[in-house]
This record gives C-alpha cells, sequence and structure tokens, in this order.
C-alpha cells in the first residue's frame, strides 16, 4: 500500500496549492458548469493572494493530501471569524477536502475528511460543520455515517450560476 501522509501548506508551496485547488474544483465540477462560470469563480475565490491570506490567518489552515510523497489533494480548515458562514456558536468548519481525479478511489478523501475531524475533536470547539452541495449524494452519504445533519443551506456562485449547498453540523466532544 501507497504510504499517505498529510501535511501543512507551507509559503512556497502556495502556487502548486492554487494549481491543485483549480484542477480539482475542475474535475468536480466541469460537468455541470460552462468554463466561463469556471473561470469566473476561480478568479473570484481562487486567486494566490487568497490563498497567502488564508496562510497568514490564525483561524484557518491548510493540508496537502500527500502520496509517497507527491500532492495529490487537499484540505481546508476554519473556526472563528475565518469561516464561511457564522451560524454555529463555537464552530469549526471543514471547508474543502479534494483530491486530484487521478487519486481518488484510494480512501484519500476520507483519510483527509477523518484528519479534519481529528482537528475538529481537538479544538474544543462544540460543533463540526461544512457544506456539501446539494446534489453531491455521495459525499451527503459519507458524512451520514459520520454523524452528520442537515441544519441549514446557503447558496454557492460559480461564475453568474448558484448553486445549493446543504449545510451539516455534527456535535463534537
Amino acid at each position: 500500500m501507497a504510504s499517505v501522509s498529510i501535511e501543512k501548506v507551507s509559503k512556497d508551496k502556495l502556487p502548486l496549492l492554487q494549481k491543485i485547488a483549480i484542477q480539482t474544483f475542475r474535475e468536480t465540477f466541469e460537468f455541470d458548469n460552462t468554463e466561463e462560470q469556471l473561470q469566473d469563480f476561480f478568479d473570484e475565490a481562487y486567486k494566490l493572494s487568497d490563498f497567502e491570506s488564508d496562510l497568514e490567518n490564525p483561524e484557518t489552515e491548510s493540508y496537502f493530501v500527500l502520496v509517497e510523497g507527491q500532492e495529490a489533494g487537499f484540505l481546508k480548515v476554519n473556526w472563528g471569524s475565518a469561516q464561511t458562514e457564522q451560524e454555529l456558536d463555537s464552530a469549526f468548519e471543514i471547508q474543502r477536502i479534494y483530491i486530484l481525479k487521478s487519486f481518488q478511489g484510494q480512501g484519500l478523501g476520507k483519510k483527509a475528511f477523518e484528519f479534519a475531524l481529528e482537528l475538529a475533536d481537538a479544538s474544543g470547539l462544540d460543533w463540526a460543520w461544512l457544506g456539501v452541495w446539494e446534489r453531491n449524494f455521495k459525499a451527503q452519504a459519507l458524512y451520514a455515517k459520520y454523524g452528520f445533519e442537515k441544519f441549514s443551506e446557503h447558496y454557492f456562485p460559480v461564475g453568474d450560476k448558484m448553486d445549493t449547498d446543504w449545510l451539516l453540523r455534527k456535535k463534537l466532544n
């Protein structure tokens, strides 16, 4: 079995994080969006300066998922004012988990999710939560197995299109 590890993203790796973020989002959602919608999203949400700001923010962390030392995907977590929504008090957000298509099917997404849950448990906060696209049934089923339940919804803009994300939460400790 391949060696899998998770390591915090360093400043010198931010361009690689940006590249992987764009590639994984494209691979995941290109079937449901035009190229213009995708590019507008990347221009808005995946600017290098955004990744730099995240690295400097003490309430957000990004990690690479590595297979044999090669970056296969990433995850991002937030708490406090860095969360994308402020609907729960004392909460830890699992904002992004993306695995490159060429590495999917190896349990890496599950491993990244379990790592994020360990961070949430260690945070001392009361809730873990995340947003998932309303039509991502596979991810919803995984999150349900871990005890996450829907508590709200929000809109997620991709270019000029609005998707609906379900907000799921789980009580910690």
